[in-house]
């Protein structure tokens, strides 16, 4: 059976990915750049548009990370806006399972549900970082073995808030009780037009695909490559049985860069050129000292890497970001015998390894392999991640999209009266109190 492809398209949040030195770029922080960006993917026929968030700016030996998005606006306000200018598109946030409530979250997302007629979504992550937690007022984090245990029932007691009110539409007192909720009263948001929003988990770890297995509706990954994407996509779907779900009740989703260009040559080219604009001579340091852990600005980006280790025991110089490598005098060396087998510079070394366009080519070449790996079980679909903001979406909408609609697995317009988890293929929500059994009977 032929599988339709999902396309989600991402505003990104902190990364080394967006270019904004480039003459092109736009504001990252403006309405009109998140007005561009949803507007397109709802023209090309998206399924929903993905917005990143941080709750802390992050540091960098005591300093702000210089690719931190200073001013970002708050994410469920942004969405809310993007309901009044898109007509079908998805709108889908990421906001932290850690340091919220479950009723005002709850609040949010049913009423974004009612607002967009059906779109709303939420990615849930977590957050195991003090850092962070200082902006808050319990000025707390979690143990990394208990953010989980925590989302999960953040989620539940989301799904059991927004199905508190009765099917005639009257509202039923709730009690919440669990390890980290204990929470009673009256839910003041009706239900909503999906009733659960569609969740999302975002989160590569062994706890991150237990999560996404028994609490989520589709999964966030790093896993964008065809054999990663494949081994990833057979593990996280090998675990719904245990929580009587069905594969397709999971969609897997890999974020994904891409280049395009009129010919293969073109498109080579233009991946060098937007590969050095990622990485200048001050990204590639920083990116160098986030496996290092140590302060490495003396060293000539231009010029070999350091000789010595990483010291894995060192106080981290990093603060508001989740741990990158779990070995890193591991990846030092592999990195150091690549620089040396073929004569790589620091940069050009960080170049190399932190490659972020998985897919380039011709519109024909993308759209071919797109489609192959959500045929061949690798993803359900893709959230494109453009390389320029606001306008980076453009030419794969254009070009890429009919292409894949000529080949019948990406729709040519909206079916009216859909909902996000319609057009997704997730059918209805499943009732809370299936989803609280069925955890319980898996874990």
């Amino acid at each position: 059976m032929t599988k339709q492809v999902i396309l989600g398209a991402h505003f990104p949040g902190v990364n080394n990915h967006t270019v904004w030195t480039d003459p092109a770029a736009g504001s990252q922080i403006a309405f009109s750049s998140f007005a561009h960006l949803a507007r397109t993917a709802d023209a090309a026929g998206f399924d929903f548009f993905f917005l990143a968030e941080g709750l802390r700016l992050r540091e960098q030996r005591g300093k702000i990370h210089d690719l931190d998005v200073v001013g970002r606006p708050n994410t469920m306000t942004v969405l809310s806006a993007l309901a009044a200018v898109t007509g079908h598109l998805g709108l889908i946030g990421t906001i932290q399972a850690t340091y919220n409530e479950p009723y005002e979250i709850a609040r949010q997302f049913a009423t974004l549900d009612h607002l967009s007629d059906g779109r709303a979504g939420w990615n849930v992550v977590t957050s195991p970082d003090a850092f962070t937690g200082e902006n808050f007022r319990r000025g707390g984090y979690l143990d990394r073995g208990d953010r989980y245990v925590r989302a999960a029932e953040f989620v539940q007691a989301c799904r059991e808030l927004w199905e508190s009110w009765t099917r005639d539409n009257r509202p039923d007192p709730f009690r919440i009780k669990g390890l980290n909720f204990d929470i009673s009263g009256i839910f003041t948001v009706p239900r909503s037009p999906q009733l659960h929003p569609v969740i999302l988990q975002a989160g590569d770890s062994d706890g991150g695909r237990e999560f996404a297995a028994h609490s989520a509706d589709a999964v966030f990954t790093r896993h964008a490559s065809y054999d990663a994407g494949r081994a990833f996509y057979a593990d996280v779907k090998g675990r719904l049985g245990r929580y009587g779900r069905a594969p397709e009740s999971l969609k897997v989703l890999p974020g994904a860069g891409f280049v395009l260009g009129d010919t293969p040559a073109e498109a080579a080219e233009r991946v060098r050129y937007v590969r050095r604009q990622q990485v200048s001579p001050q990204t590639a340091i920083m990116l160098l000292e986030q496996v290092w852990n140590t302060d490495l600005s003396a060293f000539d980006p231009d010029g070999p890497l350091p000789p010595f280790d990483p010291d894995p025991s060192a106080e981290s110089i990093i603060q508001g970001r989740a741990r990158m490598y779990d070995d890193p005098v591991a990846v030092a060396r592999k990195w150091r015998a690549v620089a040396e087998e073929k004569k790589l510079s620091i940069r050009d070394l960080i170049i190399e390894v932190t490659r972020r366009e998985t897919f380039s080519g011709t519109a024909s070449q993308v759209a071919e392999a797109i489609n192959r790996s959500v045929q061949d079980d690798a993803c359900d679909g893709f959230i494109m991640v453009p390389y320029l903001i606001p306008d980076g979406l453009d030419e794969f909408a254009a070009k890429v999209v009919p292409l894949l609609a000529e080949r019948g697995v990406f729709r040519s317009e909206y079916e009216e009266g859909t909902t996000l988890r319609d057009r997704m293929g997730l059918g209805p929500a499943r009732p809370a109190p299936d989803w609280a059994a069925a955890r319980r009977e898996g874990m």
